[in-house]
């Protein structure tokens, strides 16, 4: 006997989630240097200078166990946002979070809808916990609420909508959530994934709609636009009986010491948000212009990445640049094979990656 004879069926089937190449990984593979990675919707700054003073003196006290409860960082968020420490649940990462949420209100017989394209973590948690995957059909790459809503039954117990969504960059209006939520049961826990809410311009704050339904979640992360990726830091904001039942399965110190400053620290630093988001929306032109002069379809994105279609297998120009030392992201495993995914770097790194796009495009229509 093994493991495998050991272990849950859900478990066993499970396909674990495949992160964006390390530059590591492929420096190893390839013996190349100089590579670029826009696989991983990393912010291409790097970490603010303040957030980089913050974790100099933070790392002195590493020996220490952080503050299980966040206090600091729940206190920053409250004010920014205007609600209680007691609405705020901290993740290792949104990722933790919204395993959190499953597993605080989904059973083995219960249902969870998400949306065709949406985030592979929807799936992942789903199955984890021996829960049935409803997948509403996609409307023009993105979220067709009207269709997520005909799939809610009696099994229902969580919804995930990401907004933007990702991989493929498409966003919803204020109008059309609304409207979903209010066709939605009290019973039933909406999640509102917002990681890359920085990054687009709001018609609404959301935060806003929580004294207005008390079954929603929403979640963000430090790892896009504040630049933490490493450090894996999110938080959910929510009712707080539902917070208290998420802060009851936390895992104790989910988040480490050095990430609870440098969040706290990012938090405050709105010129370096500004920064950020010109320096995105630079790139998002850069990179559309360079797909039009390609001749190349591509998602409309609101995210830090852009979804393209290169009129060939992905997964064959995913390989061909890599070989070029430009890591980008495969999305086959969302159902777009004629897709890939990539991140918004630099002007360099943009301009690099499509010179190397242009070539592999030029070697398949040879």
């Amino acid at each position: 006997m093994n493991a495998c004879d050991l272990a849950l069926p859900c478990i066993t089937q499970l396909q674990p989630y495949q992160p964006g190449k390390p530059i590591e990984e492929l420096e190893r593979e390839l013996g190349i240097s100089n590579i670029i990675k826009l696989a991983s919707n990393e912010n291409p700054l790097g970490p603010s200078a303040n957030v980089l003073a913050a974790l100099s003196t933070a790392s002195k006290e590493i020996h220490l166990y952080p503050d299980g409860n966040g206090f600091a960082l729940k206190t920053a968020l409250a004010e920014k946002y205007g609600l209680l420490r007691e609405q705020i649940t901290l993740g290792n990462g949104s990722n933790d979070v919204l395993e959190l949420v499953a597993r605080a209100f989904v059973a083995s017989n219960d249902e969870v809808i998400f949306s065709q394209y949406a985030f592979a973590v929807y799936p992942l948690v789903t199955q984890a916990i021996g829960a049935k995957s409803v997948i509403a059909a996609a409307k023009d790459y993105g979220h067709d609420l009207d269709a997520m809503s005909s799939l809610i039954t009696d099994k229902t117990k969580l919804i995930f909508i990401a907004n933007p969504n990702n991989p493929t960059g498409t966003s919803l209006n204020s109008d059309s959530l609304l409207t979903f939520l209010e066709q939605v049961s009290n019973n039933i826990i909406v999640v509102l994934d917002e990681a890359y809410l920085e990054y687009g311009e709001q018609d609404v704050n959301t935060l806003e709609w929580l004294d207005l339904y008390p079954n929603l979640v929403i979640t963000r992360t430090f790892s896009k636009a504040y630049g933490l990726a490493g450090l894996r830091v999110g938080y959910s904001l929510s009712a707080p009986d539902v917070a208290d039942l998420l802060n009851r399965i936390r895992q104790p110190f989910n988040v480490n010491s050095v990430a609870l400053t440098a969040a706290m620290v990012a938090l405050q630093d709105e010129a370096y948000i500004q920064e950020t988001k010109l320096c995105n929306d630079k790139g998002m032109a850069q990179l559309e212009a360079g797909f039009k002069a390609l001749g190349l379809e591509y998602i409309p994105s609101r995210g830090n990445f852009i979804t393209v279609d290169v009129a060939m297998n992905g997964e064959v120009c995913f390989q061909s640049l890599l070989k070029q030392g430009v890591i980008v992201r495969s999305v086959a495993n969302y159902g777009l094979p004629h897709h890939i995914r990539v991140s918004i770097g630099l002007e360099t790194e943009n301009k690099r990656f499509l010179e190397a796009l242009a070539v592999t495009l030029g070697q398949h229509n040879d």
